[in-house]
């Protein structure tokens, strides 16, 4: 297989290529971050057998292992398969994983628990053929409340559970909102529904996804995500199209399961006289702890620094979790742990055993619970090292601002790059990899992003400006300035945020800019964190993107594939997929006859509109009517047995016809290898 066709392979089922060669970073997809403790223990022992010694918790509720050698891939994929996990669309062109509230199903504030319809979600899309070859990834996110603790806000998609009354009855539903995201231009998701019944989102995301699949932009990486095709078309025209492809979107059904309480095992008690250090304890419990919506039991975060868990830790901490909890894990969007179901009279024990782990210590949420990607340490795109300022930042903390390790209104959050994978834009306090060039050399920094995250009293979403760029190294004093100007103005019922917004950013801008100021540099700066030399940008190519070119002769096989791939879903009796495979063979195979003539295809609707106006002067194709209205009727008719095996003849035909156009125009000449030009070949 050609090189960047199996980099498509292993993206989708979740291996990613490390900035260190011949080793892979590997994903897995743990949708709203749920795994057993059996889970955990399998987990751990993969990590230790294949990977570096380390379970990373990711900012999407995953678990990522580094430096695996490509041949373990496949031992890795069966390890999950057996507990029941899976990494298929955990990296690639695909919809990842699916995030929810951590406190989903035990929140005090949430109207019904959302976990069961982000699973249904997972299973739905899982494989799904709309979503195996879009131009760029979908993100979705449930929240379990309207305080927006999931970060809908920031999604593709995202859901808020809430009931309403419809006909005389309670029905539960959700508002919904679209279009939204972080990165290097970040946008607020807008709000398509106020309310919509819960058995109709999965029917509207599949439609809403068809849409997007059709008209996203292929060519162009950076306008390739969804919220720039809300935005383009605007709302309204957006949410027509998503309103014609309803008809051919399969009767998805949607279980509204009951809330039960998991089976519980005998918790041990510990008399809190016994602690050793009883103000840590509570503080612990202040910061730590909250009581579920369920009389007497508690959840507890486990602040994890920078995401990383030793294996041994994590099999130890699954045995606890067997003594002391409901054997229902969540990792979360800030890269730590949380435990359900802890009786009250445990919590003295299990703090107690946590401290052996490691894992009791104080300040969960707040601005000493640094949250930060990888960045430089393995990730390709890295611009600058987030690990090593995440820990300056965070000892920084913990020594000169304890009274701020219960204030949960400011938070720190750092990315290598500006893709924002350690999710800056949504931090009170965020920054971002970057450099400076200072002569001939260049000097590591760090864009800082004020007034993202979340506002405590109202649940709105909100993302950070971009204010200051500052070497890397400063960052600390960056910090220390901010806190110190907080602590001086700040007003009666303040938090970071309403202190941003009121001062705004120029303010900001002038309070820091003497620190940015590059006129004089100390030989340290040119340091990056971690490192002993000058600073060197090496920014390599992320792979989330698709095949970026390939041979015509080799297009028109993938459109062999997705007519074979369509022919098994028909055998399996699951016409929609049948149909919509039927559906990407024919625009592929378009694709192969447009670009053998030299017209550019970006879009699968370009790609239609294109084909059509070309054989109007190159008519060489039996078709009755326009390739348009042969390819559209999937819009046009429910997804019946009797539909799907019309369409999918079709397809078969067309697909078997541009084949033979193509061998004609080739029988006698040297074409037989020609390359597509990079930027020809993105749709």
């Amino acid at each position: 297989m050609h090189e960047e066709r199996f980099r498509h392979y292993r993206l989708t089922r979740g291996v990613y290529g490390q900035r260190q060669e011949g080793v892979q970073m590997f994903r897995t997809k743990l949708p709203y971050g749920k795994v057993t403790s059996h889970q955990l223990e399998v987990l751990a022992d993969l990590a230790e057998k294949y990977g570096h010694d380390n379970l990373h918790i990711t900012t999407r509720q995953n678990i990522q292992l580094h430096y695996v050698k490509l041949d373990n891939a496949p031992a890795v994929w069966k390890g999950l398969a057996a507990s029941g996990l899976t990494a298929m669309g955990a990296c690639g062109n695909t919809v990842r994983n699916i995030t929810a509230s951590p406190e989903a199903g035990i929140d005090p504030d949430e109207p019904f628990d959302v976990s069961p319809y982000v699973q249904q979600a997972f299973e739905y899309f899982l494989r799904n053929s709309i979503c195996q070859d879009m131009g760029r990834k979908i993100k979705i996110a449930f929240s379990s409340s309207e305080k927006d603790s999931g970060f809908t806000y920031f999604h593709d998609f995202g859901f808020i559970p809430r009931i309403r009354e419809v006909d005389g009855k309670k029905r539960r539903g959700f508002k919904v909102v679209i279009g939204g995201g972080l990165g290097a231009i970040s946008i607020v998701a807008p709000t398509v529904s106020e309310f919509m019944l819960a058995e109709d989102i999965l029917p509207f995301t599949d439609a809403a996804i068809r849409v997007f699949d059709r008209h996203g932009e292929r060519e162009k990486r950076m306008k390739a995500r969804m919220k720039f095709l809300v935005k383009k078309l605007g709302v309204e025209k957006f949410l027509e199209l998503v309103e014609q492809e309803m008809k051919g979107v399969p009767n998805i059904s949607i279980k509204h399961e009951e809330e039960v309480t998991p089976e519980l095992p005998s918790a041990p008690a510990l008399d809190v006289s016994t602690l050793e250090d009883r103000e840590r304890y509570e503080t612990w419990l202040k910061t730590n702890v909250f009581e579920q919506k369920q009389s007497g039991y508690f959840g507890v975060y486990l602040k994890v620094h920078k995401g990383d868990v030793d294996p041994r830790t994590a099999v130890a901490l699954a045995k606890l979790v067997r003594k002391v909890a409901a054997d229902d894990i969540r990792f979360t969007a800030d890269q730590n742990i949380l435990l359900r179901f802890v009786p009250e009279g445990s919590l003295p024990y299990l703090y107690e055993e946590l401290g052996k782990l490691q894992l009791n210590n104080p300040g969960y949420g707040t601005i000493a619970d640094v949250t930060a990607c990888p960045g430089t340490d393995t990730c390709a795109l890295g611009v600058t090292n987030s690990t090593g300022l995440a820990d300056t930042l965070k000892d920084l903390v913990q020594k000169q601002y304890k009274d701020l390790l219960t204030t949960k209104d400011i938070s720190i959050k750092i990315s290598g790059c500006m893709n924002s994978c350690g999710q800056h834009m949504s931090a009170p306090i965020g920054f971002h990899g970057s450099s400076i060039r200072h002569g001939v050399k260049v000097i590591p920094a760090m864009q800082v992003v004020l007034g993202g995250g979340l506002d405590r009293h109202t649940g709105e979403g909100n993302v950070a400006d971009k204010v200051i760029k500052i070497p890397t190294r400063r960052i600390p004093q960056v910090v220390e300035r901010l806190l110190a100007d907080y602590d001086e103005k700040k007003e009666a019922n303040d938090q970071f945020l309403t202190y941003y917004q009121r001062n705004g950013k120029r303010y900001f801008y002038d309070l820091l800019k003497d620190i940015g100021d590059t006129s004089e540099v100390k030989a340290s700066e040119f340091y990056d964190w971690g490192q002993a030399e000058d600073y060197i940008q090496s920014i390599g190519v992320g792979e989330c993107a698709g095949v970026s070119y390939d041979m015509v002769g080799a297009i028109l096989g993938d459109a062999i594939e997705k007519l074979d791939e369509s022919k098994q879903a028909m055998q399996q009796e699951v016409w929609s997929e049948g149909i919509y495979h039927a559906y990407t063979g024919m625009v592929v195979a378009a694709k192969a006859w447009l670009l053998s003539k030299d017209i550019k295809c970006n879009t699968h609707i370009g790609i239609i509109e294109d084909f059509d106006e070309a054989i109007k002067t190159d008519n060489v194709f039996d078709l009755e009517g326009s390739f348009a209205d042969m390819v559209f009727k999937l819009n046009e008719h429910a997804p019946t047995r009797e539909f799907a095996e019309s369409y999918v003849q079709t397809a078969a035909a067309f697909v078997k016809e541009v084949i033979a156009n193509r061998e004609d125009a080739l029988e006698g000449s040297e074409l037989d290898n020609k390359l597509v030009i990079d930027s020809y070949y993105k749709a």
